[in-house]
């Protein structure tokens, strides 16, 4: 009523509170049943008492108050169907709720989330993990760099001073007598008041036309 006059909306149960209500009034049915259960089973001892007595009114009048007993128990055990069938309805609709509600969540934190990164964001979060990547890889190259390295040498020059090296080397091998010497020959023992005699060494071609020229310019 003092709702009504100052104009606050009623407030709409929710399921954990629906629930419990519902709980509570099972076990009320409950107990109300077991109670009637009592009363029905001593109304027929009571009539067993009468007929043994011989007063069949009273007798009939027991059973007839045992038959409402048992139409109150059937009352009430079909309000605990309907209770159950209300618990039972009120508990799916209670997990979809919560499972909608889930989702709902996750769909909003998702969309927050993309609102909070977007691709170019993204985009530049990579560029410089890139360039920072190619920092420190630049960086490990200096490092392990040797001291004293002849990094600014020109190869050109290096390549031109390691030819004229190899060329002196093989002029010095040509200019380079040959140290192998013959092999002496065997020793003759000759006659008494003989001297060997020593063969003259063969000329070559070159030296024979050599001592033709010479001899062409004597005259």
């Amino acid at each position: 009523m003092f709702n009504r006059l100052l104009g606050k909306p009623k407030q709409e149960p929710n399921a954990l509170t629906s629930l419990d209500k519902l709980h509570e009034t099972l076990e009320m049915l409950e107990k109300k049943e077991k109670v009637l259960l009592k009363k029905a089973s001593a109304e027929v001892e009571k009539a067993k008492e009468f007929t043994k007595a011989k007063n069949k009114r009273a007798a009939i009048q027991c059973l007839k108050r045992k038959r409402l007993y048992e139409q109150q128990i059937e009352q009430l055990g079909n309000f605990q169907l309907r209770i159950h069938d209300q618990m039972i309805m009120l508990e799916g609709a209670k997990a979809t709720t919560e499972t909608v509600d889930a989702l709902r969540s996750g769909a909003s934190a998702m969309k927050a989330m993309q609102k909070a990164t977007n691709i170019d964001d993204v985009d530049k979060t990579m560029d410089e993990i890139n360039e920072q990547t190619e920092n420190m890889k630049q960086i490990q190259e200096a490092l392990s760099t040797p001291i004293g390295a002849a990094a600014d040498f020109d190869e050109d020059e290096l390549e031109a001073e390691l030819e004229e090296l190899e060329g002196a080397e093989l002029e010095e091998q040509l200019l380079q007598p040959a140290t192998t010497a013959p092999a002496p020959a065997a020793t003759v023992q000759a006659p008494a008041g003989r001297q060997p005699a020593h063969n003259a060494p063969k000329r070559t071609a070159e030296e024979d036309e050599l001592a033709a020229l010479q001899a062409e310019m004597a005259l």
